[in-house]
């Protein structure tokens, strides 16, 4: 299966300057033909990857800047902006900022690319036009290459190669009867039925007093000028760690997981509505925008969507079934009775059924994960299929199912 792997670059002067070239390049591409496509649509017309491929030969005979960049780079960005048009809709795909998009490129023929191991740390890869580039040997390629994508995040340039590992996907998962709920929170990143909880602190109270700082001072600089510049790099530089310590708390989460139970259900959740802002219009002010802006940095910090594609990924190495179900109702609902009131939820971590008989008490999120569990037979799976009657492209027959263990 497919898998990547991402190291960090070392590169010289002169190959950063040519980096930044190509991204810039790529940029002005892919926002020229975004405008054309949606000047098309307001005609009423189409526009697709073929023709604009075609006059892309034709401006880069009348414009030379636009050949300092390799060809099949600049063909690959007009293929994504076709992919993203074609997904989410013309006037939905973003413009590429230059001043929030993070630059990157990618060469689409990986076979071609040759890579060198120079000892225990190092190792360099020939790119067109760049040359040899030395990167940090972090971990081992463990398969054939297929593309590479060179980005810059918190002023570092870093080199990322999608292999083919040569896995398959097990036909069954080692524990097949075990089936896990999770349910993802803004006190805890997550909770699963089992009684487990994981979270950590992404940023520590250092980084976020300097982040303050920086934020001030991006507040009192000029648009354009040299300092506006230097305290985004510096702002990019923080973050990025949150960054990656968000990564890596996913990513162990979601291995832990995945190892432990043949299916894992989370609750469908649309987390870019959720962290939507209410702040309204001029005619319309909304209500409580300052709760909400605090909820919605809670959400978006506890990495939701992270941990979803997270999840997602592991379980093709064990042969776990990923499933979503409604959210409705997870965390009012008595997970003993079934009992439904918002008088159940007492507070944010104590949960108590009301129900005359019952009198059910327990965590309010492991209650809820186990709601989210048990309504897996009713669940959706992450690739559309239904979770009672999936396709044969999704799973094979014979995979783990929705049941839960009793």
């Amino acid at each position: 299966m497919l898998s990547g792997r991402r190291y960090r670059l070392e590169l010289t002067v002169e190959q950063a300057v040519m980096c930044g070239e190509f991204a810039d390049i790529c940029r002005a591409v892919w926002n020229t033909a975004l405008e054309q496509r949606r000047e098309y649509r307001r005609r009423g017309a189409w526009m697709n990857y073929v023709p604009q491929a075609a006059e892309l030969a034709e401006a880069k005979r009348e414009h030379g800047w636009l050949k300092t960049a390799p060809s099949h780079v600049l063909q690959q960005t007009l293929r994504d902006l076709d992919k993203a048009c074609r997904e989410h809709g013309t006037f939905k795909v973003r413009w590429r900022s230059k001043a929030r998009w993070s630059p990157s490129f990618r060469f689409p023929m990986g076979r071609l690319i040759e890579v060198e191991r120079l000892g225990r740390k190092w190792g360099r890869a020939k790119l067109p036009k760049l040359g040899w580039v030395r990167f940090r040997w972090s971990r081992p390629l463990g398969g054939e290459i297929r593309s590479v994508t060179v980005s810059r995040r918190g002023g570092r340039w870093f080199v990322s190669f999608l292999v083919d590992d040569g896995v398959l996907t097990p036909w069954r998962h080692a524990m097949p009867d075990m089936a896990v709920g999770v349910d993802r929170g803004v006190k805890a990143a997550a909770v699963t039925s089992d009684g487990d909880f994981y979270d950590r602190s992404f940023i520590t109270a250092g980084e976020m007093e300097r982040y303050r700082r920086l934020q001030q001072r991006f507040a009192r600089t000029r648009r354009g000028s040299v300092n506006r510049h230097k305290t985004i790099t510096a702002m990019n530089v923080v973050m990025g760690r949150v960054t990656d310590r968000r990564g890596d708390f996913c990513a162990q989460t979601a291995s832990r997981i995945v190892a432990r139970n043949a299916v894992v259900v989370l609750e469908d959740l649309r987390v870019k509505n959720m962290s939507a802002s209410a702040s309204g219009t001029v005619a319309e002010p909304g209500h409580n925008v300052r709760q909400k802006a605090g909820l919605n940095r809670a959400i978006l910090d506890k990495g939701w969507h992270r941990l979803e594609l997270a999840l997602t990924h592991a379980a093709r190495y064990t042969g776990t079934l990923v499933v979503k179900v409604n959210p409705a109702y997870t965390s009012q609902r008595c997970s003993a009775c079934g009992f439904v009131t918002e008088n159940n939820r007492e507070s944010q971590a104590v949960f108590r059924c009301k129900a005359a008989g019952c009198g059910h008490t327990a965590h309010a999120d492991v209650n809820a994960a186990i709601n989210i569990r048990n309504a897996a037979g009713h669940a959706v799976s992450a690739c559309g299929d239904l979770g009672t009657s999936r396709s044969a492209k999704q799973e094979p027959v014979g995979r783990a199912t929705g049941r839960t263990p009793s």
